[in-house]
């Protein structure tokens, strides 16, 4: 598949269109949603290993939306019709190459909002005991980091916004459900 080809299919690709409390208000395809910032919805999930390492990656050059950037969460937008669990899931074993992921758990949702950007984002976490292969479409360069790795990266890469502030939002939650 060309590179004009992946960029087509993601942004012909049919999204809803939802309002400021995440209703369905109509459908655009994602390259028009993009354009117009039109508001919509994304999944992002934190995947870890069994020992507790993040996966992270950067995005290839191709992508719609922050090509060539590093991320710490797999996910994606929702397409028409779909829920937001059934886009974790499958957001999560497209980008890891992997299938029979366990569910996603849910963490958080909240508004993204840039002048350029406008999408509701509900975030997961999922542990992978399965060996990753990426889709080379979809990432270049992968990993998995401990949290002290991790921390000592990020101030060097360029990192996806949405997916830094999952990160954070993540572990703020721990935070405060872990505690005690």
């Amino acid at each position: 598949m060309t590179d004009q080809e992946i960029s087509g299919r993601s942004a012909d690709e049919v999204l809803d269109i939802v309002d400021e409390h995440d209703r369905v208000v109509g459908q655009a395809p994602r390259g028009e949603a993009t354009a117009r910032r039109l508001r919509h919805r994304s999944v992002s999930v934190r995947v870890r290993d069994p020992e507790g390492r993040i996966f992270v990656h950067q995005r290839t050059p191709v992508k719609l939306i922050f090509p060539s950037m590093y991320d710490v969460v797999v996910g994606g937008v929702v397409g028409a019709g779909e829920s937001y669990d059934e886009a974790a899931l499958r957001e999560a074993e497209e980008e890891l190459g992997v299938s029979g992921l366990p569910t996603p758990q849910w963490r958080c949702h909240f508004l993204y909002e840039t002048p350029e950007h406008s999408w509701f984002l509900n975030v997961y976490e999922v542990v992978c005991p399965l060996p990753v292969a990426p889709q080379p479409e979809e990432v270049q360069w992968h990993a998995f980091l401990t949290d002290e790795e991790l921390a000592r990266r990020l101030p060097g890469w360029d990192v996806v916004p949405d997916g830094l502030e999952c990160h954070r939002r993540l572990d703020a939650w721990h935070r405060e459900h872990d505690a005690g």
